[in-house]
Order: C-alpha cells, then sequence, then structure tokens
C-alpha cells in the first residue's frame, strides 16, 4: 500500500523517491539524445540532477524542522509526482536552479517564528530570492513573502524593512562586477525574461493541457481544504500555513505573468502544494481513502508522462 508505505520518515522511502526521481529523469532525456554527445552537457545534466535531488530533500528538511507535516515522506513523493506530471521542468535549467533557491529562502522566512537571528534569515531569504531572478526575472515576486514574513513576526524593528534592500544592493553589486568581467550576456538574458505575457496558447500537444487541467483541479482542492482548516490551526503554526498557502499564490503568479510561458513555469507552486497535500492526505481518516488519492494522483502523473515520452 502505496499510502502505508510513504507514512512513515524511513531512509528506505527517501531511497525509492530518489531512484524514482534518476529513474523518470533520464527517461525524460532519452527524447534528446545530443546531450550524450559532449562530456560538457554530461556534466550539465548529472548537476541538475544533483539540484532536483537536492530540492527534494530540502522539501523534506522543511517540512519536518517546521513542524509542517506529521512525520511521513508524502510532501517530497508530492513533489516528485508534480515533476512527472511535468517533465518539462526536467529540462529546463533556468526554472529548476532558480526554484532551487526559491526554497533556499522559504527555508528561512518559514523558520522566521522562531524568532531565532531574525535578521540574518531576512537577509538570506532575500538574498536568495535575488540570486533566483537571475535565472528566472519573476521570481522576484515572492520579494513579497519576505515583507509579509516581516509583518508577521518583527514588524516593530525598523531594521528588518531595510535588510531586504542590502540584500538587492548585494545581488546587484555581483551582478554588476560579472557584467564587467565580461559577461556581458548576462544583463541582456535577464533583462530579456522581464516581459509579462498572458498567451496560454503554447501546448506542443494534448497531453500537456490534460495536465495542466488535473493538476488545476488537484491545486484548487488542495488550496480551498486547506485554507479552511487554517483556523482549526495552532496558534503558533498559522503564521507558517498563511506563508505556505501565500507562496502558493505567488508561485502561480509567477506563471501567469511569464513570457514564453510553458508548463515549467509551475514548478513554483510544487513545494507549497506538496505541504498542502500532504495536509490533504493527513486529514483523510479513511485509510481506503488516503491509498486510492495516493494511487489516483500516481496513476495519473505516470500516464501523462509516459504519454508525452513514448
Amino acid at each position: 500500500m502505496i499510502a502505508s508505505l510513504f507514512n512513515k520518515s524511513r531512509p528506505l522511502n527517501y531511497a525509492i523517491i530518489s531512484l524514482l526521481l534518476v529513474l523518470f529523469y533520464f527517461l525524460y532525456l532519452t527524447q534528446y539524445p545530443e546531450w550524450t554527445e559532449y562530456y560538457t552537457t554530461v556534466i550539465q545534466k548529472i548537476g541538475l540532477l544533483v539540484v532536483l535531488t537536492g530540492s527534494l530533500f530540502l522539501v523534506r528538511f522543511v517540512t519536518k524542522r517546521n513542524g509542517l507535516s506529521k512525520d511521513n515522506s508524502y510532501a517530497p513523493f508530492l513533489f516528485l509526482l508534480f515533476h512527472i506530471l511535468f517533465p518539462s521542468v526536467l529540462v529546463n535549467t533556468n526554472i529548476i536552479l532558480a526554484n532551487f533557491f526559491i526554497l533556499l529562502a522559504l527555508r528561512r522566512l518559514i523558520s522566521l517564528q522562531s524568532l531565532i537571528t531574525p535578521k540574518e534569515k531576512i537577509f538570506d531569504a532575500s538574498l536568495w530570492i535575488f540570486v533566483a531572478t537571475l535565472f528566472h526575472f519573476w521570481s522576484i515576486l515572492f520579494i513579497v513573502l519576505v515583507f509579509v514574513s516581516i509583518v508577521f513576526h518583527v514588524s516593530r524593528d525598523y531594521r528588518n524593512w531595510i535588510i531586504p534592500f542590502i540584500a538587492l544592493f548585494t545581488v546587484g553589486i555581483l551582478f554588476t562586477l560579472a557584467v564587467i568581467a565580461g559577461e556581458r550576456d548576462l544583463l541582456f538574458i535577464v533583462l530579456d525574461k522581464a516581459y509579462i505575457s498572458f498567451d496560454f496558447t503554447y501546448f506542443e500537444n494534448i497531453y500537456q493541457n490534460i495536465a495542466l487541467a488535473i493538476f488545476s483541479s488537484i491545486a484548487v482542492l488542495f488550496f480551498v481544504t486547506q485554507l479552511l482548516a487554517l483556523s482549526n490551526r495552532p496558534l503558533n503554526m498559522q503564521s507558517s500555513y498563511k506563508k505556505v498557502l501565500f507562496s502558493f499564490v505567488l508561485g502561480v503568479g509567477i506563471y501567469v505573468l511569464s513570457a514564453s510561458k510553458n508548463n515549467s513555469f509551475l514548478a513554483f507552486t510544487f513545494f507549497p502544494l506538496a505541504v498542502m497535500g500532504t495536509n490533504f492526505i493527513e486529514s483523510l481518516d479513511n485509510k481506503w481513502v488516503r491509498e486510492s488519492v495516493m494511487y489516483s494522483l500516481i496513476a495519473i502523473s505516470f500516464f501523462i508522462f509516459f504519454a508525452q515520452v513514448l
């Protein structure tokens, strides 16, 4: 039983999830065999796989460390299933890197509730968000979550409101130095992505359209149920769950605003949706309902993946 297997946080579970990630990653890459012709692209693809694996463990760390779920491995497994549902994420270098840095930022922002070294956490989160912006410009929307977190926890100290601007200045200086050093293309690459587009007619095949429709339905279900359950959360945890809900909204915002749109831009919603999905599954008292939900998600993700690969 899948739900029973991932109901505990065991090393075996994370080994299974990691192996599945490696398997589906290389299965999808079989569509682009040219990457094997040069050692530089081989190194790049292996490096991206390492970043994806790191993202999985970041999801596990953030959910467990901040008490966003019970002691299980549903969140990283759902995070993996969303990548399988939208396999175009697996070959989008900029999105993989940007989302990894956003996860690092969320790790710091969600842990801000402890009020331990808040200034360092605000700076780190802001820094990672601005670094993510260099890979996908509209990642900058997550800076809103920094100010929301300040409002929740440390709004009385005026210095906390200045810290994000210090992080912006730091990244700006480093970026300027890189451009001056000869990487002038970096400036045009970043500016080229700073456009807004509401063109949603990008689908290359019907399965991408189906995947988006299914994902949207799942997202609405998870989001609404967790929004309604928010008042039942412990008072000391409500701000953390609000940040998860808010990060999902920001992730959707990135997808809506981004130019040259494709399904991989939804990657910014994967973490908050995995957390919400975990809470939803945990709330199901009936064992068979939990199993049905898990098997349905797996079947849908696998079908959409193989329909696009084969």
